[in-house]
């Protein structure tokens, strides 16, 4: 059962009568003392921002958007220019968003002596790359498994091809470029739905969780597979959990500790208590 850490409405931990407390000595330890340690966020990690979470309800991008219309290649093949144009604002809005205080306290953490740290993700954004270009660090691995918004390929051949230019102001239809290859449309490269996971992140990813000696799960909802299958390679191996999350998620269970708060105070409490090197 996950030991489940609250927060209080002014980012501390809270005992349960609600007196500001430390995080547990047990969870210090572990974070201290991981060599390996592995990142696993969602939409969650990105709220702050923000950027919309795909699957809230009153905020969400797909609330106010058929999911199926803009992330098929059957509505692509159809008519590509709403898709383009809606991907390109999402670029726009991703690009006007600065990394939150937890992606700052992963970059800190990587920067640790003898940490070897790596991400997985399933957002599209780049903000977990620009925080480590705040901090002038070189990057550790970053997987994303649903692709990127800053990731372009022809939608026959797939061959790369240049982010288009985003623009200043959003607009209902954008026309494809035509591929250097085979003249076929380029298309954003994220994953779409119905189509298979990029075969390269994947298999770091499940490496990572196989190699981690801690693993922290940050803002996902642990709903959307095959990506919410990972925790569990961790898990059957008995390696301590740290989720951060407002509310309860489907992982909750697999976690050791779970914080019931967001990534902007969950992560920066987590790397502060590790101390000084």
């Amino acid at each position: 059962m996950s030991h489940v850490i609250e927060f209080s409405a002014n980012g501390h931990p809270v005992d349960s009568r609600g007196n500001v407390a430390e995080l547990p000595a047990e969870l210090v330890e572990a974070a201290r003392t991981a060599r390996n340690v592995e990142v696993f966020t969602g939409a969650g990690m990105s709220k702050d921002s923000g950027l919309d979470t795909f699957r809230d309800a009153q905020t969400g991008i797909w609330s106010r958007v058929d999911p199926q219309a803009m992330a098929s290649l059957s509505s692509w093949a159809r008519d590509p220019e709403p898709i383009l144009a809606w991907y390109l604002w999402r670029g726009t809005l991703c690009r006007r968003a600065e990394p939150n205080l937890g992606h700052r306290a992963i970059a800190s953490w990587w920067g640790r002596s003898g940490v070897d740290l790596h991400i997985t993700t399933q957002n599209i954004d780049d903000l977990h790359e620009r925080a480590f270009d705040d901090h002038n660090e070189a990057r550790p691995r970053i997987a994303h498994l649903h692709g990127s918004l800053f990731s372009y390929r022809c939608s026959i051949c797939h061959k790369p091809a240049r982010t288009p230019e985003l623009p200043q102001e959003q607009v209902e239809r954008a026309t494809p470029t035509a591929c250097s290859l085979c003249g076929n449309p380029v298309r954003p490269g994220v994953v779409w739905f119905g189509e298979p996971l990029p075969e390269k992140e994947w298999d770091q990813a499940e490496t990572s969780m196989q190699q981690a000696d801690l693993v922290v799960i940050v803002g996902t909802s642990g709903v959307v597979w095959p990506a919410a299958g990972l925790p569990n390679i961790v898990a059957e191996r008995g390696v301590p959990i740290v989720e951060v999350s407002p509310q309860r998620s489907d992982l909750t269970d697999l976690a050791t500790w779970s914080l019931r708060t967001t990534a902007a105070i969950g992560l920066p409490a987590i790397v502060q208590a590790l101390g000084e090197e």
